[in-house]
């Protein structure tokens, strides 16, 4: 059962699909808010009032992306993207702008539930919980510090976003194992269905950080039809 009282925040344009998020929210015992205009959700944000925002990118007066991009320079504030615009080039551009799961539409309000479900449980427990492991991990010109969540590539340092470093350490504590996609969207994200695409985007920003060659990388290699591996 989650959190009891957890706020959430919907901003959707289409009534539609804000009531039916809103009522699948709510029998989960979320206290939720509902708004059809990007300004409104920087109203509720700045006021302090959620805990996550689960966010639409076609709004009037202020897109979904902009205000992603303010909430996330403000705070750590959660956000999903849920949006139509289904491209791998979106999710990027939704992703970097500080989204830490982004859903497409069409979609499942069951899985939408269960991906609230993780991110505030990672939100609630990420910046408490002591490394597992806090030995320093290194393979190639890569060193990963679990202490400082610090990444060095040939001495110099990497900023990766959150979900970023926990793959790449999850990757790094298993070498040479073949992970499925699955596995990796359980241990990084919290649920094990659905996300290819936003498991398939991080893999491919990460190899642009880490590797020497992103579009042939020696470190994060495909198991075409499973998953990944992490070779040393």
């Amino acid at each position: 059962m989650v959190e009891p009282r957890s706020r959430i925040v919907v901003v959707e344009d289409d009534l539609k699909v804000a009531e039916i998020v809103g009522r699948y929210l709510r029998r989960e015992g979320y206290e939720v808010e509902t708004v059809a205009d990007g300004v409104d959700a920087l109203t509720l944000t700045e006021a302090g009032w959620p805990d996550l925002l689960v966010l639409d990118l076609t709004l009037p007066n202020l897109d979904g992306l902009d205000v992603c991009r303010r909430v996330r320079a403000a705070g750590g504030l959660p956000i999903i993207i849920v949006s139509g615009r289904a491209r791998e080039s979106d999710r990027i551009v939704g992703l970097e702008s500080g989204a830490d799961d982004y859903l497409c539409k069409p979609f499942s309000p069951r899985e939408l539930v269960a991906r609230v479900r993780a991110v505030l449980r990672r939100a609630v427990a990420a910046p408490s919980a002591p490394a597992a492991d806090s030995a320093c991990l290194s393979a190639g010109a890569i060193t990963l510090d679990p202490r400082t969540r610090g990444v060095l590539v040939a001495g110099e340092l990497v900023e990766l976003r959150p979900r970023e470093f926990e793959l790449l350490a999850f990757l790094m504590k298993r070498p040479c194992e073949v992970l499925d996609r699955e596995a990796l969207l359980k241990a990084v994200w919290g649920y094990s269905f659905g996300g290819a695409g936003t498991l398939s985007v991080h893999v491919r920003r990460l190899r642009e950080k880490v590797e020497v060659d992103a579009s042939n990388p020696r470190h994060i290699v495909t198991v075409w039809g499973v998953g990944y591996r992490f070779q040393p």
